[in-house]
């Protein structure tokens, strides 16, 4: 070897020295900043989740919530009445006339399913039992039989048409053409909370968060489906549903009026609903829709028609006729009054923490 040539040798051999330290540092300094931003993001975690699910799409602007919102005393539900209960083992129970048809359809269907497993399982021990070896030592060779093949066949297609029957007729009662006095009621899903518009009774809008469960407890209502301001409907009247989300997909569902839509971003999808008997009704968003998909509750108070109109006027909203019949008294003392989901308003913004990264 050469003189220039051991030369050019050590001249490598230095600079891959030097690459190999300054890799090193790289992985050390850059292992210790992933650290730091590991640890920074669970610091935020954390503090996210130690956020009071009532205040978590709050902004912390009590001033948005107009003097006499503590006017309207929310009903009081009733044990085991339009929510789950513990060690269930059924559907809830049907407040709602597509509710009552679907749960009969339930019931009839599990009847079917018991008959058919107890066929099944009758004809499979007698098989066992009459076909074994000892009782059966020369086995039948027949591959064959028509009469069977029929029997099989066409019984269970006439078990299919008998289910096909009622079960198109529960799609199509939910998805029944909407009267046209129905009173519209906008439900919109963002993240996380809902937001309840009345168009036909002056656009006024409702704003509601999850109670935290010390409230919920205080007020006798189920934790974590609790909310301070519910969507009021009335008893008996035919409701156009319209569903929608401002930012991701959400689900509306209210298991015990068996209705369930999706809330997509620019998209109306609408639905009739109507309540049969006062009360209080509990559901939850039913789409993962983000870190506090289970803080976003729904809860339906249904009342008289009468008392919902006084409700609605209480909001400062309108009823059509109201004017010209005098059958309502407009002096109301106010109640809940709606907040907005405008910037710094209770209800609109993101969560009530500084970002620990900046």
């Amino acid at each position: 070897m050469t003189r220039k040539s051991a030369k050019t040798m050590k001249f490598l051999g230095f600079h891959r020295i030097v690459a190999s330290l300054v890799m090193a540092f790289a992985l050390v300094f850059g292992s210790q900043a992933a650290i730091a931003q590991d640890a920074a993001e669970a610091t935020a975690t954390e503090q996210l989740e130690s956020v009071d699910p009532a205040e978590a799409a709050d902004v912390a602007d009590p001033g948005a919530v107009t003097e006499g919102s503590g006017a309207y005393t929310p009903m009081k539900p009733t044990e085991g009445i339009g929510m789950p209960v513990d060690a269930g083992l059924d559907i809830q129970q049907q407040f709602s006339e597509t509710g009552e048809f679907a749960y009969g359809l339930h019931i009839g269907l599990i009847w079917v399913m018991v008959a058919i497993s107890l066929f099944v399982l009758v004809l499979m021990l007698y098989t066992i039992f009459r076909f074994r070896r000892s009782a059966n030592p020369t086995p039948s060779k027949t591959s064959h039989n028509t009469l069977i093949e029929v029997i099989w066949t066409v019984v269970p297609a006439l078990i299919l048409l008998a289910i096909a029957i009622p079960s198109i007729t529960l799609i199509a009662k939910q998805y029944e053409p909407i009267p046209k006095d129905a009173i519209t009621i906008k439900a919109t899903g963002y993240q996380w909370y809902w937001g309840y518009t009345y168009p036909d009774n002056g656009e006024f809008e409702i704003i509601s968060n999850m109670l935290d469960d010390a409230e919920a407890e205080a007020r006798g209502e189920p934790k974590q489906l609790a909310v301070d301001n519910r969507m009021v409907v009335p008893v008996g009247v035919p409701i156009r549903m319209q569903i929608t989300a401002a930012d991701v997909i959400h689900s509306f569902a209210v298991p015990s009026l068996w209705f369930k839509l999706d809330a997509v971003p620019g998209r109306l999808n609408e639905k009739i609903l109507m309540v049969e008997k006062p009360g209080v009704y509990y559901g939850q968003c039913s789409e993962l829709c983000g870190a506090r998909h289970a803080y976003m509750p729904i809860t339906v108070e249904a009342l008289p028609l009468e008392e919902y109109n006084q409700w609605v006027l209480a909001q400062g909203g309108t009823i059509a006729g109201a004017e010209e019949t005098g059958d309502l008294d407009a002096e109301l003392a106010p109640g809940q009054e709606p907040e907005s989901t405008v910037e710094g308003a209770a209800g609109a913004g993101e969560f009530p923490v500084e970002n620990p990264t900046t």
